[in-house]
């Protein structure tokens, strides 16, 4: 049996803190990804390539990503934009990498599935302590 030497407000803030540190890193990357669609950081193809207005799922899936993934990243609406996004790459990952090949390293789809169960956790362990939500309900 080993006990912990933190006390339960220290172990609280810690994993709070840790939650919140998780939670801006994953939806930092995830807009950036979502930013990858409209023809940033090289695009959808490596060449600056946007994909076109309005083209059913993806261009709207980068919009998915770029407002849920900017939500979950500033810790306002954190669950419900989680889920969303969770919900968008476990669509990517059913519609688009699963036809392609059964495991996710035969059909690429690895990120689809990693983003689609990182953001359930988000979604299921909250914001974390450090939110702008909170920052606004301080004031």
């Amino acid at each position: 049996m080993t006990t912990s030497t933190l006390p339960t407000t220290t172990k609280t803030a810690v994993s709070g803190a840790t939650v919140s540190a998780f939670r801006v890193v994953v939806s930092f990357l995830f807009v950036c990804h979502g930013l990858q669609g409209f023809g940033l950081f090289g695009g959808v193809d490596g060449a600056g390539t946007a994909v076109p207005f309005g083209v059913w799922p993806f261009w709207y899936a980068g919009v998915i990503e770029l407002v849920a993934g900017a939500f979950v990243l500033l810790g306002i609406y954190t669950r419900p934009a989680a889920v969303l996004c969770s919900g968008i790459m476990a669509f990517a990952y059913f519609t688009v990498h699963q036809q392609l090949g059964l495991l996710p390293l035969q059909n690429m789809g690895e990120p689809a599935a990693l983003y689609s169960w990182i953001f359930l956790l988000i979604a299921v362990l909250g914001p974390g302590s450090h939110t702008v939500a909170s920052i606004l309900r301080r004031r």
